[in-house]
């Protein structure tokens, strides 16, 4: 039995007509990254949308001294991206590193354009994706703020448990603004 093509899966015919379906998904480019490799790089202006498929990778900055920040975490089926880099045309802060080999479908900025333009539901789409990538990182930045960090790494446990088993406790503890060693403590409360 022939497996599904994973794009089919983002780009369902429940939203796409079968035409529309078939012009998206041959517009994208297969693309494999191993382990420590980078989707995009500081300085850099992002290029390309990428849909994982398989794998594991986060985003990160660096400080004002030197120590990398994880932003954020992707897994199957997420878009790493940096979002304000691909649509201002901007050089990034932000790096993208693959945690795991990943196996990636891209998209060029200027295809996305052409379907963004062409396709009322691909325009859709993509207007969802943005906006819940804007209230992750609203609800991030808030939590930073407000949460203790207990709390926050009890809310990522249960709702990206991925990232627990994926990610190492440094880049956790980075992504929830604490250290590996609260983070160690924090674990170690929650399993007495």
């Amino acid at each position: 039995m022939k497996k599904e093509h994973f794009l089919r899966t983002v780009f369902s015919n429940k939203d796409f007509n079968k035409n529309e379906q078939e012009l998206i998904l041959s517009k994208f480019k297969k693309v494999n990254f191993l382990k420590n490799e980078y989707f995009l790089e500081e300085g850099k202006t992002e290029n390309q949308y990428w849909f994982i498929e398989e794998g594991f990778a986060r985003s990160f900055v660096n400080d004002t001294n030197g120590n990398d920040i994880t932003t954020n975490f992707y897994g199957k089926g997420d878009i790493a991206i940096d979002w304000s880099s691909f649509f201002l045309r901007n050089p990034t802060r932000e790096n993208i590193q693959a945690l795991s080999d990943c196996i990636c479908w891209q998209l060029d900025f200027d295809t996305f354009q052409q379907l963004f333009h062409s396709i009322e539901a691909f325009r859709e789409q993509g207007r969802k994706k943005l906006v819940g990538s804007y209230f992750a990182l609203k609800n991030q930045s808030v939590s930073l703020i407000a949460d203790e960090a207990k709390e926050r790494y009890l809310r990522l446990m249960k709702e990206k448990p991925h990232i627990v088993q994926n990610a190492s406790l440094q880049h956790i503890a980075t992504f929830l603004g604490i250290t590996k060693y609260s983070l160690s403590r924090i674990r170690k409360e929650i399993s007495l």
